[in-house]
């Protein structure tokens, strides 16, 4: 099924697109990324983990907004996925995004492309 949609899911403020490239799991979160819908990041995340698929892409060039409680759900998803012998990749950072990282210390935690493409490239 590489390069076709797994699914998606929608709550208002939140959409996560997922597909499978390659040996990598992409997820696509659009909108803001907090309390009220961090769940919609961690069920996919999670599902592709109980799946086998260790490897995370999560293309962030259209979130524009993430909190402490999406940025937790990042962290977790880390742990489990490195726990698996995999790894959370981010990508395309917006600068509000990336500023997140940048103030929490997090960005030192992850591996972060310029680009979907290049994180698939790795």
């Amino acid at each position: 099924m590489d390069g076709a949609t797994a699914g998606s899911v929608n709550q208002g403020r939140l959409r996560v697109e997922v597909r499978t490239e390659g040996h990598s799991e992409v997820l696509q979160p659009a909108g803001e990324l907090d309390h009220h819908t961090a769940d919609l990041l961690r069920v996919p995340l999670e599902a592709a983990l109980e799946a086998g698929r260790s490897r995370l892409v999560v293309d962030c060039s259209r979130l524009e907004f993430c909190d402490s409680t999406g940025l937790n759900v990042l962290l977790s998803a880390r742990l489990s996925a490195e726990a698996a012998g995999g790894g959370v990749h981010l990508a395309g950072m917006q600068p509000v995004v990336a500023r997140v990282l940048e103030i929490t210390g997090a960005e030192a935690v992850f591996t972060v492309h310029e680009s979907v493409e290049a994180a698939l490239a790795v």
